[in-house]
């Protein structure tokens, strides 16, 4: 019998093998309270903005967790005065680009109808894949278009398990995909760089003709070194699926978590605009008011570990499943 098609989303791994943070040094824990202060008290609100509008919403001391504020200071090599003004400049982009408010899946969807952009499957590692397909490119260059990536990129962070603080990025230029223009490249990669830094913590290009890597060519003096070294640039696909990654030392990927079109998992995903959009939706939108309860019931704080939270949702999950499966046995026995 043929295989039947995929229409949805994987839901987040109920893996227990990923380890908490790390211990910082003592250095390293000093400059962190530094931030964590600042950001943390009582009386703070965000510099050079209405009074009204300058105090912290619950979304924004949600985002200013353990994690994020280590992401920052590990991003300006742990300039405490450095971290706190990159904190607040995003702080600031964030309301201004309409995170919270513009940028819904309504206002994205006309973007995402024919699959250009969609989340699915994890990696070895737990980091959700994020596949881009520039030959599916529906509309014209537009603010819009940048909206929708920020917007897949957010819920690619709502997807992140336990331990989880980066994304695979799944480039495939097959059937004579077009990059985007030079200038709104470097707007997304501003965007990302600046208001994401840590995020990436793969990126593939598969099927990248010659004519294209010009394009790269002209964009790598743009992208930080680092950024760089995570980067491979038509990488092999073997039987085994992915059997390497950027070392060429271990399977990136088990083949039930990848889509078999381009990348030679096992999955037989094909978007269907009508099926995924609302599924994926619906599992972000979920996922995240679960974590956000569950921040609410850790304390609801400035500083609270992504780490405690996501494993209080991953608990839950699993205890649910469970007693769902009792229930289950249960009527099993009951009608025999």
């Amino acid at each position: 019998m043929p295989t039947m098609a995929i229409h949805i989303p994987l839901a987040v791994p109920l893996t227990d093998e990923a380890s908490p943070p790390s211990a910082l040094s003592e250095k390293e824990q000093t400059l962190y309270d530094i931030v964590f202060e600042h950001f943390s008290a009582v009386d703070y609100t965000l510099p050079n903005v209405d009074q009204e509008k300058a105090a912290l919403m619950v979304d924004e001391q949600f985002w200013l967790s353990y994690e994020c504020l280590l992401r920052y200071l590990r991003a300006t090599k742990w300039d405490t005065n450095e971290a706190i003004k990159r904190l607040e400049d995003t702080l600031k982009w964030r309301r201004d680009f309409g995170i919270y408010d513009t940028i819904t899946p309504q206002h994205v969807e006309p973007e995402a109808t024919t699959g250009k952009e969609f989340l699915f499957g994890y990696d070895t590692r737990g980091r959700p894949a994020l596949y881009l397909c520039p030959s599916k490119q529906n509309t014209e260059e537009s603010p819009r278009q940048v909206h929708y990536t920020v917007w897949m990129l957010e819920r690619a962070i709502d997807l992140m398990g336990p331990g989880v603080e980066t994304l695979a990025l799944m480039i495939d230029y097959a059937d004579k995909a077009k990059n985007p223009s030079i200038s709104t490249a470097r707007t997304v990669l501003n965007i990302l760089q600046t208001h994401y830094p840590e995020r990436l913590g793969l990126a593939l290009i598969a099927h990248l003709p010659w004519l294209l890597r010009a394009f790269f060519k002209i964009m790598m003096p743009f992208i930080d070194p680092i950024t760089r070294l995570k980067m491979v640039f038509n990488p092999v696909i073997t039987e085994n699926a992915w059997s390497a990654d950027i070392n060429n030392a271990s399977r990136v990927f088990e083949p039930g978590q990848l889509v078999r079109d381009g990348w030679n998992g096992s999955q037989p995903f094909t978007y269907s605009q009508a099926v995924y959009w609302e599924a994926l939706v619906n599992l972000c939108g979920e996922r995240r008011s679960r974590m956000v309860a569950a921040w609410h019931r850790i304390g609801g704080r400035v500083g609270t570990k992504e780490w405690e939270v996501k494993v209080a949702v991953r608990d839950e999950t699993v205890n649910l499943q469970v007693g769902t499966e009792n229930v289950l046995a249960e009527n099993g026995q009951l009608q025999s």
